[in-house]
């Protein structure tokens, strides 16, 4: 295997995957609707999460706003790593996916393309996100804006590699419905995405505060959060790193026809 080839790969699967997003223009619009209507009309009408009164004064309003830009940030990645799940699932069934795998390259090279490619595109939105946000009055340092590009990269890479980690054991686009309940939404409130850790414990909320430590997507968001304003979090980036890590070998060994789950599959098929 040289370089050369795996370079190859990354491009055409890249490729696939832009001219797939641009046709789908509606998949744009959709990403960037649910942040913006979370950052608009949620954030207006959510009181006192600092123990102050967010409306008035205005300039609470902003604080509040800002402080869950981040968390807005993480979902974009997280609805992007599971669509990517979704069009596995869908190649799957299509026959698109045998092809792809069929190539003359290792299979944990290839998901490691479609992961890359799935990034880039969750990356590209989130940028968009941001600059929609200032319309809303809510900006950042610009050098917020470019210490925040490898904790997205980190962050859609760890959330990427769930989504093919999922892939694995849904068999039908139908199910897709199901994770949609059972873990997009579960990661999404049990995190510090639209509020801060301690105010969970503050109002006695033991379980829940132990369930949102535990949770991934938590440290994706305030490695998000930290970059934002320029700081580092080094045990955020440790947890997303290593999550991501293992999300993908756990997801390449499920592909694995000899001794994962799409052998188990096709054999109790």
């Amino acid at each position: 295997m040289r370089l050369l080839h795996v370079a190859r790969a990354f491009k055409a699967v890249t490729t696939r995957e832009l001219v797939r997003f641009s046709r789908q223009r509606g998949r744009l619009l959709s990403a960037l609707v649910r942040p913006l209507l979370w950052l608009a009309v949620f954030a207006a009408g959510f009181q006192n999460v600092f123990g102050v009164s967010i409306i008035p004064p205005y300039k609470s309003y902003i604080t509040y706003q800002t402080y869950i830009v981040p968390g807005l940030l993480g979902i974009v990645l997280l609805f992007h790593g599971m669509q990517s799940s979704l069009s596995m699932v869908y190649d799957r069934e299509m026959g698109v996916m045998r092809l792809l795998l069929t190539a003359p390259l290792p299979r944990w090279v290839l998901l490691l393309c479609k992961l890359l490619a799935g990034t880039v595109l969750s990356v590209v939105t989130c940028y968009v996100f941001l600059g929609v946000c200032i319309l809303f009055d809510v900006t950042f340092e610009p050098s917020g804006w470019v210490l925040v590009f490898p904790a997205l990269i980190a962050s859609g890479l760890m959330l990427g590699a769930l989504g093919l980690l999922l892939s694995v054991y849904i068999r039908q686009v139908e199910n897709f419905a199901g994770t949609m309940n059972f873990v997009i939404f579960p990661m999404f409130f049990i995190s510090s995405a639209l509020y801060p850790l301690w105010k969970l414990r503050e109002g006695g909320a033991e379980i829940v505060y132990l369930m949102a430590v535990a949770n991934p997507f938590t440290y994706a968001v305030e490695l998000c959060r930290f970059a934002l304003y320029g700081q580092f979090n080094a045990v955020a980036a440790a947890v997303v790193i290593a999550s991501a890590i293992v999300f993908f070998v756990a997801a390449a060994w499920g592909y694995d026809p000899q001794s994962g789950m799409i052998r188990k599959t096709r054999g109790g098929s």
